[in-house]
């Protein structure tokens, strides 16, 4: 069965977010065989076996006359991952040549992130971000939770400049207990700046996954006339014949995606470049057959 039909034309004609994730979530199921939610979370597991330092107070001792062995029952923070959703909101993630920008695409990604997760009843959190926190909602796991998180991916317009290291810094240290960190940005800033920030995450013990996304045209500068270019945070200007920069550019965009691509492999980050010219549920599903294959 052809999966690959939640084209970026057909997601943007859909207004709803909360349609857009339900679709892009049920077009990623199509055909799976295995539950979708594999390789977001571990196996779900009520119990455990009673081990040095749990009290007796939480043994299930109707469980213990059924098979006369010690078992406690795991509380929600011990049975169902935490994750903690950020965007990056800064003008920069405004352009889109196509039927999406990048924001669009990212606000749809996460949103259906977001639904995916919760009906497993994981805990969901996001953080917005631009020239400084905009939004910091706290992982929840009700599923009412989705309308809180929904209706703030909903009403976001692209801010101003940012700095993306330090702001990685401060949420860093917002988010106390242990998860998985799903940072959405195009990533433009200085490199190795932006690298100390999210190995900050991984100093604390969290999982990080980045979704590097990119306009299709940031990549392949496939303009036939003369165009200027205009930074969409600084303001900066710059005219040229698209050809004669084009050598030199691919190769800087190349080295640019190349060093997060290298050093997140080696410091057990999971990077994974995305471009706003493909198909959601295949972005999600060619994720998750990554993640089940790694583990």
């Amino acid at each position: 069965m052809q999966r690959d039909i939640l084209t970026p034309e057909i997601i943007s004609k859909i207004d709803n977010l909360h349609f857009r994730a339900r679709r892009v979530v049920e077009g990623f199921i199509v055909g799976k065989h295995k539950s979708p939610y594999h390789g977001f979370s571990a196996e779900f597991s009520e119990h455990r076996a009673y081990g040095p330092g749990d009290e007796i107070k939480h043994i299930d001792w109707k469980l213990f006359g059924k098979t006369d062995r010690y078992y406690v029952k795991q509380f929600e923070e011990e049975t169902n991952l935490r994750a903690n959703l950020i965007l990056d909101q800064s003008n920069s993630m405004s352009y889109g040549s196509g039927h999406l920008t990048k924001l669009d695409f990212a606000q749809t990604l996460l949103a259906s992130i977001a639904y995916l997760m919760l009906k497993q009843q994981d805990a969901v959190g996001l953080t917005v971000f631009d020239t400084d926190i905009k939004k910091f909602i706290p992982p929840r796991s009700k599923s009412s939770h989705l309308n809180v998180l929904l209706s703030t991916l909903s009403n976001l317009d692209s801010g101003g400049e940012t700095s993306i290291a330090p702001i990685l810094h401060k949420i860093a240290e917002k988010i106390h207990k242990r998860g998985l960190i799903i940072l959405v940005s195009d990533l433009f800033d200085n490199p190795k700046e932006t690298f100390n920030g999210l190995k900050h995450f991984r100093h604390k013990g969290h999982e990080v996954v980045v979704f590097h996304i990119l306009d299709n045209e940031e990549i392949e500068l496939s303009f036939k006339d003369r165009v200027r270019f205009i930074d969409k945070e600084t303001g900066q200007k710059i005219t040229t014949d698209p050809w004669h920069i084009k050598t030199s550019y691919i190769k800087e965009i190349k080295t640019f995606c190349d060093y997060y691509k290298y050093n997140c492999r080696k410091n057990k980050i999971d990077y994974v470049n995305i471009f706003t010219n493909q198909s959601l549920d295949k972005v999600i599903s060619d994720y998750l057959i990554k993640r089940n294959s790694l583990k």
